[in-house]
């Protein structure tokens, strides 16, 4: 019989209970406190139409812009606008001295009255000379030369009334009218300057900016890549409504639409110019501004969502899903998720309609473990032990927790 001295016994004793307490844990591994399965927060996937989102980089630009220049030459003579403000289409913007075109009409009109006047006297003569050339008392050239200077009168008397309604519109022209509704900018000519007939310089600018565009680049590979995905029946083209990120990024508020596409592409950067139109009543929008553009150009059919923290991808990039099986067990599942749609992957294949993924508690659960399924975000009353252990009974935690 072999005698154990006390120090052996209690290394043996100690050895006893650690090997207990191992097979005890490795027992209750994947279950709750109390041998209850974890609680886990669960979303019910279902398909949906989800709108392929494109973000792009914009550029906005005046719906309406008129560049105003003078028409005659002349010295200004008075501003009739206040700069920023809003000016209707046909007020009057600059005056132009306007005496020597009046001089100009003034002459117009007396050049007329003695074309006029000529006139008068040509037709007489070769009306006096008619009967005279029938009677033979005057010979034929006379009474065609006659004929001739009444008809060359008459022409007189056109051109001088051409020259009349030319010089009344120059006159005209010295009152210079805003050529569209919209925002007029700072004034670059004063009053006394001298301005000239179609300077290159332009005295103001005007701008129409409700509504407002807004010039968006996309590239020809991704234009190819949306028209090939509408060619296999899984995509279908939709209103391409827009919304807008500003510089500050916030959200502009309000929907726009894009109106055309350029028909061709961009040698120098590759990309079609896409032009939207948004409304811009409260004049938030100024022309030059760089935006965010996000386009839906077309709709995704029988597509399902995910919540992105319930999607992982191993280093290759490979996505899976942790969902509820049968008996409540964790199953693993590949998944393809090619985008992210805000808060949510965009799942194409490995899951079906009533599909129960977790998408909280997913670090403290493997697959095959047994879970008790949750709706996410839903509080649950979990037993902490023994009454009295650690100073209380229940406590009240997430499923993710």
């Amino acid at each position: 019989m072999v005698r154990l001295t006390a120090p052996v016994l209690a290394c043996a004793l100690l050895a006893s209970c650690g090997s207990s307490d191992d097979q005890a844990g490795q027992a209750g591994q994947g279950q709750g406190q109390g041998g209850a399965p974890v609680p886990v927060g669960v979303v019910t996937v279902k398909q949906a139409n989800v709108p392929l989102i494109t973000d792009l980089a914009g550029r906005t630009s005046a719906y309406e812009s008129s560049e105003v220049r003078p028409q005659v030459s002349g010295v200004i003579r008075k501003r009739l606008f206040t700069q920023g403000s809003i000016v209707r289409a046909g007020q009057t913007l600059y005056r132009i001295d306007p005496a020597p075109y009046e001089a100009d009409v003034q002459q117009a009109q007396a050049n007329l009255q003695s074309a006029q006047a000529t006139l008068k006297a040509a037709k007489v003569k070769a009306d006096r000379y008619e009967p005279l050339a029938k009677m033979q008392a005057i010979s034929q050239q006379d009474y065609t030369d006659a004929q001739a200077q009444a008809n060359e009168a008459a022409a007189s008397v056109a051109q001088a009334k051409a020259a009349l309604r030319t010089a009344k519109i120059n006159l005209n022209r010295t009152t210079v009218p805003a050529p569209i509704t919209g925002r007029i900018g700072r004034s670059v000519a004063t009053v006394g300057a001298l301005v000239t007939e179609n300077q290159s310089d332009a005295l103001t600018t005007i701008q129409r900016l409700d509504p407002i565009y807004v010039d968006i680049r996309q590239s020809s590979g991704d234009i190819l890549a949306l028209r090939r995905a509408l060619g296999k029946g899984d995509t279908v083209a939709s209103k391409a409504n827009v919304r807008l990120t500003l510089e500050d990024g916030e959200d502009y508020g309000r929907v726009g639409t894009v109106d055309f596409a350029e028909p061709t592409v961009d040698e120098s950067t590759g990309t079609v110019t896409l032009r939207a139109t948004f409304p811009n009543p409260e004049g938030l929008l100024l022309p030059g501004m760089y935006v965010t553009a996000h386009i839906a150009q077309a709709i995704q059919r029988d597509a399902i969502l995910v919540p992105q923290q319930g999607v992982t991808r191993d280093p290759k990039g490979n996505a899976t899903v942790l969902v509820v099986g049968d008996g409540n067990k964790v199953v693993s599942r590949s998944v393809k998720a090619p985008r992210t749609q805000g808060a949510y992957w965009v799942v194409t294949s490995g899951l079906n309609p009533g599909d129960k993924v977790i998408v909280q508690g997913t670090a403290k659960v493997r697959p095959g473990q047994p879970v008790k399924p949750v709706p996410a975000d839903t509080p649950q009353k979990l037993t902490t032990g023994t009454k009295g252990a650690g100073g209380g009974g229940n406590s009240s935690a997430g499923a993710g927790s």
